[in-house]
């Protein structure tokens, strides 16, 4: 067993060496710019792009037409957001999302209001989900999108976007769902799910970092937000980062072939380490559903313990917590304040991120250590042990 274990996924995953190994040739001897489409490099590097667009595009069920690539899920979001927004901005000025969403969602549409579009936060039950009828109702004649997440980032719980889909159909608005989590990890097919535009992101299914797409429904009009060139259907100009594309289709193909078997494993392995912390401690807790929730994913509470005391303790395991840092102050997660959690709790998260890389020996590890920290920094807690006390009075 190697240190440090890692069990961040969520942040990002390590490229698989197969990956690797499909983008060197990109970098190195296939060097050429995919639009110089008058000597055979150039039609290597286009070719390779080719391939890699009708992978990803076969894996969500959608035309290879429909798929623009871009640097991230976050530059597709924004693209989604001000781009759909402002082609649209004759028919209505209203946008619905929800308190839970990653901030490239929440930033953009902050900006959007500022420019005179009006958005709704919808609120979120316990687990996290939104209320389908509330989000029915919220629609109006000036709703122009319903921007909804498939998986949350920090409590890995999973939306019904097929449903979502659905009303945003009945109702004849755009639906954009951010599917950076979801993506590769469960099934995710555009035309099942009733989705219109969708965003994406190679690093998070062991892919490079810097390369990721947006799905765009054939009729779909956006205004692209760079100009310099025709690339990517005039929606996203620059030279592609071939390397980068051919590792980001290359990724998408080993989930296409390992997505059940590789979703059972992690299931296994999180179920474990859920179980294996929870059977001994007390005052854990769950943060959003266990049933509706991607297989790597478990964010727990651990009372009486901060989550920074408790990371900076076993620094040989990383993960993330589950309160949003900034330069000033740490202030809690604003995922984990819309679910109900009270600061204390919220201050208390720790997010585990199991990935395809990690062994039943780092779970078992894991366990072992986090139980001991826990009862090692609860100890050194004046309000458990006075908890404790009162509990022997009684």
């Amino acid at each position: 067993m190697k240190f440090p274990i890692y069990l961040d996924n969520h942040a990002t995953t390590p490229v698989d060496p197969e990956v690797f190994e499909a983008m060197k040739p990109y970098l190195m001897e296939k060097f050429g710019n995919a639009s110089s489409r008058i000597h055979s490099f150039g039609w290597e590097a286009e070719s390779a792009v080719v391939k890699a667009r009708k992978t990803i595009a076969e894996f969500i069920n959608a035309k290879s037409k429909e798929i623009i690539f871009t640097s991230g899920a976050t530059e597709s979001i924004n693209l989604a957001h001000f781009g759909l927004c402002e082609s649209l901005s004759k028919k209505g000025n209203h946008v619905i999302t929800s308190v839970m969403e990653h901030n490239a969602v929440l930033d953009s549409l902050k900006v959007l209001e500022g420019k005179g579009f009006e958005i709704t936060l919808l609120p979120v039950d316990k687990n996290g989900f939104i209320d389908l009828t509330q989000l029915e109702n919220s629609i109006t004649e000036k709703t122009l999108l319903v921007s909804i997440m498939t998986a949350n980032n920090e409590i890995g719980i999973i939306n019904n976007v097929k449903e979502i889909g659905a009303i945003c159909r009945k109702k004849g608005v755009i639906f954009h769902t951010d599917a950076a989590q979801a993506f590769g990890k469960i099934p995710f097919d555009v035309e099942d799910f009733n989705i219109d535009i969708a965003s994406f992101s190679a690093h998070k299914i062991y892919g490079p970092k810097g390369v990721g797409a947006l799905y765009i429904k054939s009729g779909l009009k956006i205004t692209p937000l760079l100009y310099g060139g025709g690339h990517e259907n005039n929606l996203r100009p620059g030279t592609l980062n071939v390397a980068g594309i051919v590792g980001f289709g290359k990724s998408v193909e080993i989930c296409y072939n390992n997505m059940e078997k590789e979703a059972s494993r992690l299931k296994r392995l999180r179920d474990k380490l859920y179980s294996g912390i929870n059977s001994q401690l007390e005052d854990v807790y769950l943060n959003g559903s266990l049933e509706d929730r991607l297989p790597n994913n478990l964010n727990l509470s651990f009372k009486y313990v901060k989550a920074e005391n408790l990371m900076s303790s076993a620094r040989e395991i990383a993960v993330a917590t589950g309160s949003a840092c900034t330069s000033a102050s740490l202030k809690p997660s604003h995922v984990l304040k819309a679910i109900g959690l009270p600061d204390d709790l919220a201050r208390s998260s720790i997010r585990f991120g199991l990935g395809r890389f990690n062994t039943e020996e780092e779970i078992d590890y894991t366990i072992e250590k986090i139980v001991r920290i826990v009862k090692q920094k609860r100890a050194e807690s004046p309000e458990f042990q006075l908890r404790e006390n009162f509990k022997e009075k009684i």
